[in-house]
């Protein structure tokens, strides 16, 4: 395939102010819209069983809109309402909650799982019809419910009803419309998703194309390999749809690679005010590392699965986002009322008042207050951000 000829040349600042106003952290959100309007505007937020401040699923909107009541975001996830759920969890990025508007568009997923000649988990004869049956007579239930999640304590070690279950979510027979006590709830895809979006009849190429088009969108600029990663295409898939996409090639200062933009971010400029937060490491501006080095300058990973002697930055470290730069990491805990920074890392004394209130507000989103410093990797800089911050909690 040819790559057609580039419409417009981006500086580097340009992408990165296009791609932070696409993620909702550059001018004013839509506070109306709230959490569904964030999980229809990033078109997926990825799951993660960490839990430190909060799930990353909750951290997503914080970031964007500030201090939304935790009890509030999950209800906008998960309560329906009279039309049907807002949302459903599938196989996206990762496992991902997605706007219920995106079921048609994953028809080529479920497609690809059923015709998939080998599966990690044996399914048990009948366990299947079973599982079916179950949900069909009473209604939505846990992996428990159903008869058990596990045969032993070991977590890969399913049970039937679970190995039935998971398949059948992957079939798109089955959904998953809420997450209770971090268990998936289950219930018939025929019963929870509404009429208008329960098929499949999306060819692979149309739902290729419009998830090439939104992951775009969502971007606002990226390689072919950032858009592919976005819902976890493989390059040939986005290869094959990009140019009828809707998306128009540009190139970008310093980018080694062909990119894409979304062509209403090219039309105004990304102006406003920006975010100053504390990010998930699974959050969507950031969970692809390539892309956040090349766009930030900023070499991220996370080390919650690195062995401690060998953490740099802690078990969970979230960058620190102000003035459209990552200018930090901070490593939190939680102790009663109080949130611990177990390690920051500061990028110059500049930094110190951002992280300082990055840290005061989400001290307060969580009900904590006081916030202690343990460590900083400047020990110069330790001093000046524990006046910035008993100044800011007064």
């Amino acid at each position: 395939m040819t790559t057609p000829r580039p419409a417009t040349d981006l500086s580097a600042d340009d992408a990165r102010r296009i791609a932070l106003r696409a993620q909702g952290f550059l001018g004013t959100p839509d506070r109306r819209a709230g959490v569904r309007g964030v999980l229809r505007h990033l078109g997926a937020v990825q799951l993660d069983t960490i839990s430190v401040l909060a799930r990353s699923h909750e951290l997503i909107p914080y970031a964007r809109l500030g201090a939304v009541g935790r009890s509030k975001v999950e209800d906008a996830y998960w309560k329906a309402s009279s039309a049907g759920p807002h949302a459903f969890e599938y196989w996206s990025h990762a496992a991902c909650i997605l706007p219920v508007e995106e079921w048609p568009h994953f028809a080529f997923r479920r497609r690809a799982y059923r015709s998939r000649p080998h599966w990690n988990h044996a399914l048990p004869d009948g366990a299947y019809d079973q599982v079916i049956k179950q949900l069909r007579a009473e209604g939505p239930l846990t992996a428990t419910e159903l008869g058990g999640a596990k045969r032993t304590s070991e977590w890969w070690d399913w049970s039937g009803a679970k190995v039935a279950v998971e398949r059948a979510l992957m079939y798109g027979e089955v959904v998953c419309v809420e997450r209770r006590g971090w268990k998936r709830v289950y219930d018939l895809a025929e019963r929870a998703i509404p009429d208008t979006l329960l098929h499949d009849e999306l060819d692979d190429t149309e739902c290729l194309r419009r998830l090439v088009r939104l992951a775009g969108q969502a971007l606002g600029v990226g390689t072919r390999a950032d858009i592919a990663d976005y819902h976890r295409l493989k390059g040939e898939q986005v290869e094959a749809v990009i140019a009828d996409s809707g998306l128009v090639p540009v190139t970008v200062e310093g980018w080694s690679k062909p990119a894409w933009a979304d062509p209403a971010a090219l039309d105004t400029p990304p102006r406003g005010r920006h975010r100053t937060t504390l990010l998930s490491p699974f959050d969507s501006l950031i969970w692809e590392r390539a892309r956040t080095e090349r766009i930030f300058g900023f070499t991220h990973r996370l080390e919650a699965y690195v062995p401690k002697p060998k953490r740099v930055y802690g078990y969970f470290a979230m960058p620190v986002l102000a003035g459209g730069r990552l200018v930090g990491r901070v490593d939190p805990a939680r102790e009663g009322r109080t949130l611990v920074a177990r390690q920051v890392t500061l990028d110059g004394p500049k930094a110190v008042p951002a992280v300082a209130q990055a840290l005061t507000e989400a001290a307060s989103w969580v009900n904590c207050t006081d916030v202690r410093v343990e460590r900083v990797d400047a020990p110069e800089l330790r001093e000046p951000l524990a006046q910035e911050l008993t100044r800011m909690l007064g």
